[in-house]
Formats: structure tokens, sequence, C-alpha cells
């Protein structure tokens, strides 16, 4: 399995892992506002739009298979992290993440999680920073991580 950053042949691939993963573990705790909004931001044409700015993008490939992805939003909050469904829980996420945080530009990264994607934020070393809360219809509960002082000194 190799990490690399996404490309713009990678987007329908992309796109398709997290509206699958999606549709599997967190839809159906949504409002029908929540489900329109996550596939605006899933698509692949907002993908393309995001490339553009300062978002670093990661997926992880196997055998030329697109397995996850990862996209660490201006350096400080991670705002996608979607593997495969069939391919979860096989350590794919601690890999994408682990990569991002190298690229991390503050001392405390954040994530809106999922309600179902708590724990293993948790596991990955984040924690609850807030009230459960809600945004066009996605409901999330803010967390974070406060990297080591070794590992933000890298990546600055």
């Amino acid at each position: 399995m190799i990490i690399r950053k996404m490309n713009e042949k990678d987007v329908e691939a992309v796109s398709a892992i997290c509206i699958a993963s999606f549709l599997r573990s967190i839809a159906d705790t949504l409002s029908e506002e929540g489900k329109i909004t996550f596939s605006s931001i899933a698509a692949s044409n907002a993908f393309l739009g995001r490339m553009k700015g300062d978002n670093l993008m990661l997926v992880a490939e196997n055998d030329e298979n697109i397995e996850g992805v990862i996209e660490l939003k201006e350096g400080r909050h991670v705002s996608m992290l979607f593997i495969r469904p069939e391919r979860q829980k096989s350590g794919i996420g601690r890999k994408l993440l682990l990569s991002a945080l190298k690229y991390a530009k503050v001392e405390t990264v954040t994530v809106s999680a999922s309600l179902s994607s708590v724990t293993a934020y948790e596991k990955y070393g984040f924690e609850c920073s807030g009230e459960i809360d809600e945004s066009a219809g996605l409901v999330y509960q803010p967390m974070e991580i406060k990297l080591s002082k070794e590992m933000y000194a890298a990546s600055t």
C-alpha cells in the first residue's frame, strides 16, 4: 500500500468511495438536507475545485486501486477521511491520517467527526472539543488532536 497525493484521475474513484462509505455508515442518521449537503461536498467536481485551493488530498492505493482518501484543509482541519467500506478497520485510515498530519501547519488539528466515526478518531488520539453540532443537515462532534512538538516542528 502506498500513500500519495491525489490527482485529477483519482477524482471519480475517490468520490465513489466517499459516497459508498457515507451511505453505509452515516446517511441513515441524517436528514434529507444532510444527505444532499454531503453529496454536493463529495461530488467529483467539488473535489476538483478544492484541489485548486489550500487543501492537501492524499489517497491510499493498493495494486492501482484507491482504498481511501483524506483531505486536510488549510493544514489545520481534517475535512474528509473515508475508506472503501469493505476495507474499513484494516489500518488504512490510520496510515492516511499519520501521513496527512505530517503536513499540518498548526499544533492543534481539528475534525468535525460524524457521530459514527467518533470512536475511530478517539483511537487515533483525537479528543472531543465541544458539543455535538449541526451544519446544513450534517451532525458532527468537534474533535481535536494536539501534535507533539517534534511532529509539528517537522511540518513547519
